[in-house]
């Protein structure tokens, strides 16, 4: 029987399709169709469990699913016996403590003897005790954020993405305990065929990650300006240079970062550079 990774993947939501992209961008196919919680792959020896995220980390755990895409929060607040196989940069967010906007913050020491609602006690309570507060611990799970208004708690512990949350419901972020954003997770004893393809995977992913803000870049230059140019155009290794037809010029092509498009363009015109071009990339294999 063909040996097939499962993937434990969050059911809906953000992290969802932020997952799903990721394994379309890989190459990867998988089947879904409506209402699915199982889908497999045709072109990728892989299959998908669409699960609450919640249940991802101990899903992994137990070996049901062998490898998750998870928060970072949800895999320290379970605490469940998995790896971090990879960080994946995307669905970032924060865990932080917020308190009513009238009132006024001086510092942790506020939450001591407050009533705190949140749906993350673990992480919580290892702050508090690391920061030596003693707080009441409300777990709730679900809409925190109103836990103050309605006199159920004092301050929340909670995700913020955006913080618009926080302004409709008069809260104000005074510590950030916790940047997470979504991981790769594995169960700790694959087998040697499993990790021979959690392997390829990583392998795809890194591939696509690479490309990330980056742009493929061809331009045309006078050969005595190529040194000059090439300064300018460090790329992965340096400028590829490839003669032109008309005598005395070359085109040069590298990789960029897209934050420093404008500056680098700006200099390469100014050193004499022509017929620039730029191209997105859709992979970047080393």
């Amino acid at each position: 029987m063909e040996n097939r990774l499962k993937i434990a993947i969050q059911t809906k939501g953000r992290l969802n399709e932020d997952s799903m992209q990721l394994i379309k961008d890989a190459g990867i196919d998988l089947s879904i169709g409506r209402r699915t919680l199982v889908a497999e792959s045709r072109n990728f020896p892989i299959d998908a469990l669409f699960l609450r995220d919640d249940d991802i980390p101990q899903t992994v755990g137990d070996g049901v699913a062998d490898i998750g895409v998870v928060g970072e929060n949800e895999m320290l607040e379970k605490g469940e016996n998995v790896v971090i196989v990879k960080r994946l940069g995307f669905s970032k967010c924060r865990l932080s403590l917020a308190i009513p906007k009238s009132l006024e913050y001086n510092g942790i020491e506020f939450f001591n003897g407050k009533k705190i609602a949140t749906s993350y006690p673990v992480i919580l309570k290892k702050y508090l005790a690391e920061n030596n507060i003693t707080a009441d611990v409300h777990v709730i799970s679900g809409s925190v954020e109103i836990a103050p208004g309605i006199g159920l708690a004092d301050a929340i512990f909670d995700i913020v993405s955006s913080g618009s949350t926080l302004i409709s419901n008069r809260l104000k972020e005074v510590e950030v305990v916790l940047k997470s954003e979504a991981l790769l997770i594995a169960n700790p004893n694959l087998s040697p065929e499993k990790q021979e393809i959690l392997d390829e995977l990583i392998f795809r992913i890194e591939s696509v990650q690479r490309t990330k803000g980056k742009k493929y870049i061809l331009l045309n230059v006078p050969n005595s300006k190529i040194q000059e140019i090439a300064a300018l155009l460090p790329g992965m290794k340096s400028p590829t240079v490839v003669p032109l037809a008309e005598e005395g010029w070359s085109s040069m092509h590298s990789v960029i970062e897209e934050n420093d498009f404008w500056v680098v363009i700006g200099k390469l015109k100014k050193a004499g550079a022509e017929g620039i071009l730029v191209i997105p990339i859709e992979k970047m294999i080393f």
